[in-house]
């Protein structure tokens, strides 16, 4: 029988295994973030341990730092201990790791592939669950915890029962205007967030490959909300395009031999998957989410639905609490719901082409009033190519401020968070209660429906304000 794309990175690195028991996983990269891992610095140090391949470990500065003003001093004194943690760990035990002012710093899950560090057939690893945008380019990717950490840290391997696989074939081509988050929000929405739990998620099917290298990181990235271990889409020239001659891409021969390995690492054709779904792409419309998790979530065109229509006891009353506290009542048009802020950012939205799709929308236009409109790059590097191609100019013309990259309104850890009752228009990847602020209410869209609701100032796709 043949193997999956999982399966074959998985065997090759398996460093032990032993029938019933979980495997020791060899572990090609791991990054780092301020969040988490002093603790597990700490426990290295208590144990009278090293790091084992400072030179596989990577570390930056996204989740704390200020993003109106980069050297801003934290104001929370355990943030900024934190973040000064980072680096001093860093420091101490030979990990190289990108501060603020440092060129190649950003968002983790932005920077791995942005540099080229992240390449097909690897194992990747970061104490943070969006580490899954990295399967985009045919590596296994995964979060893991603060103890898993130290683990890797010191052996950099990691004990992991292996996963089920399964595999979503998405069908057709999506329509002009819809885009890899419109994609993950409606097969989340179907799966609902324990729809893959247990699974690395295999994407295939005629949509999926007609997708940017950015979509289908946007993709892997929120395959985590349907409680999957990972996501992973098999590299193709899109995936050899993106890599070629980015700083951490091999070069010459090396290169060569690479690409030959990296094109031939795709799921044989009699392999079983453990579970299979199928979307119809044809189908898929600008997605909303109305609720307090990512899998309450509808097309745009449509309203905010009743609770007593759904025979599920359990999802019923999921509903009726996401209504309360998202101040909503069953039967309203999503189109006529107000907003009070936009974000466009994160590990989910921050790069390049959704920066793009943003401007497009806000040219010639403007924020309507009393709208609050917070657009963080993903990286420093994204900051200046947006303003090398004139992006810049365009959301200052609109009334936005560009910012310097963090993960900022996504997690609302920094000084970037919004008020109780505030509604906002994000592209990040979560709506939970209180993600982005204590009483904050987060409706997930894409770039261009974020920028076209803050024109609106409701919910509104780029056609309702004249694109």
């Amino acid at each position: 029988m043949g193997e999956t794309l999982t399966e074959k990175i998985w065997r090759n690195h398996i460093v032990w295994s032993e029938p019933g028991a979980a495997g020791l996983l060899y572990i090609d990269l791991h990054l780092l973030h301020e969040v988490n891992t002093p603790i597990a610095f700490e426990g290295l140090r208590s144990s009278g341990r090293t790091v084992r391949r400072p030179d596989l470990t990577l570390g930056t500065e996204d989740h704390l730092v200020p993003t109106v003003d980069l050297f801003k001093v934290i104001e929370d004194p355990a943030m900024r201990t934190q973040a000064a943690l980072l680096a001093e760990n860093c420091d101490r035990y030979g990990i190289e790791v990108y501060r603020r002012g440092d060129p190649r710093r950003g968002i983790v899950h932005v920077i791995g592939p942005e540099l080229g560090l992240v390449h097909p057939g690897m194992t990747v690893v970061c104490c943070d669950s969006h580490t899954t945008t990295m399967g985009a380019f045919g590596a296994l990717a995964f979060g893991i915890g603060t103890s898993q950490v130290e683990h890797v840290l010191a052996t950099q391997t990691l004990s992991l029962a292996r996963p089920k696989t399964m595999r979503v074939t998405v069908t057709g081509q999506l329509a002009p205007g819809v885009t890899g988050k419109d994609l993950i929000l409606a097969l989340i929405a179907r799966i609902g967030t324990a729809g893959a739990q247990g699974h690395v998620v295999e994407y295939q099917g005629t949509a999926i490959e007609a997708l940017s290298m950015e979509a289908r990181m946007t993709v892997c990235n929120m395959t985590v909300e349907a409680g999957s271990r990972s996501g992973v889409i098999a590299p193709d020239e899109k995936t050899i395009d993106y890599l070629r001659g980015r700083p951490h891409a091999p070069t010459g021969r090396a290169w060569d031999n690479e690409v030959e390995y990296w094109l031939g690492l795709r799921t044989d054709d009699d392999a079983e998957f453990d579970k299979e779904v199928t979307l119809d792409g044809d189908t898929i419309s600008p997605f909303v989410t109305w609720g307090t998790n990512p899998a309450q979530a509808v097309p745009l065109d449509s309203t905010v639905p009743d609770p007593a229509s759904m025979t599920d006891p359990v999802e019923r009353a999921a509903a009726e609490r996401a209504l309360a506290y998202m101040d909503l009542e069953p039967g309203t048009s999503l189109r006529d719901i107000p907003i009070d802020a936009v974000f466009v950012g994160s590990c989910t939205n921050g790069r390049i082409e959704d920066l793009r799709a943003s401007a497009e929308v806000l040219r010639g236009r403007r924020v309507a009033p009393g709208v609050a409109f917070y657009l963080v790059p993903g990286s420093d590097a994204v900051r200046e190519q947006a303003v090398a191609e004139g992006l810049e100019e365009i959301f200052t013309a609109a009334g936005v401020q560009l910012r310097t990259s963090g993960c900022s309104l996504c997690a609302a850890v920094n000084e970037d968070r919004l008020s109780p009752g505030q509604r906002a228009a994000s592209t990040n990847n979560r709506n939970f209660e209180g993600r982005q602020g204590k009483g904050a209410r987060t409706h997930v869209v894409s770039p261009a429906v974020a920028a076209a609701s803050a024109v609106a100032g409701r919910l509104a796709a780029p056609s309702d304000v004249g694109c």
